[in-house]
């Protein structure tokens, strides 16, 4: 049994996806955000879990949260909430967040494998952060106190994993999709996308709040 989480916020303008603004308005990279959101859940129905669960904060809005568990993110710095996840889930866990959209399910699949002797799995971003987290017994601990958002917090987490003793295993790097030069590759990685239907439909509204 292995649960997935998928951790999200509120798509509302001017709270998510404020990097692509400019060229999008606040109220397109809050659409973009949504398409995000909508496409990595949509992976995480396709991944073999057991146990789904949303990681939410603020209002779901226009989320399909069909299939989900919420979880209400509590208050915190990020590396303090994603404790709270890994101590409130007592199974198996893969955590993946919203902002690569465009990986596909093989990517995240060796996580969900019975792979004798490894107690975590870590998928770094290329912007030096992490977009998956797996840990075979979760354990809050060893996230918090965690700088987030660094250059260099994928490389922290996992030197804190294998302080812990964990043997760690390594998914695909990930591009996040921060601003508007990430969309086209991640649009050519999954083209059936919601993300790549919203990104063909928005006009740049230059200058627009």
């Amino acid at each position: 049994m292995t649960a997935v989480a998928v951790i999200a916020k509120a798509c509302l303008p001017g709270h998510a996806k404020t990097r692509l603004h400019p060229p999008y308005s606040l109220a397109q990279a809050a659409t973009i955000a949504q398409a995000c959101v909508d496409d990595t859940l949509d992976l995480a129905r396709a991944l073999p879990a057991t146990r789904r669960i949303l990681f939410h904060d603020g209002e779901l809005g226009a989320t399909d949260a069909s299939g989900f568990e919420v979880l209400d993110q509590p208050a915190g710095g990020l590396d303090a909430r994603l404790g709270y996840l890994f101590d409130a889930v007592d199974e198996p866990l893969v955590l993946i967040g919203m902002d690569t959209p465009h990986v596909r399910p093989e990517a995240v699949l060796p996580a969900f494998a019975d792979a004798p002797g490894v107690d975590a799995w870590l998928g770094l971003a290329t912007d030096g952060g992490f977009w998956a987290l797996a840990m075979r017994a979760p354990d809050g601990a060893l996230l918090r106190g965690v700088p987030m958002s660094q250059d260099d917090t994928g490389a922290l987490q996992l030197g804190r994993l294998r302080e812990a003793g964990l043997a760690v295993r390594m998914l695909p790097e990930a591009s996040d999709i921060d601003t508007a030069a990430d969309l086209a590759p991640a649009v050519a990685a999954a083209p059936q996308g919601r993300l790549a239907r919203v990104v063909a439909e928005l006009v740049p509204e230059e200058g627009a709040p």
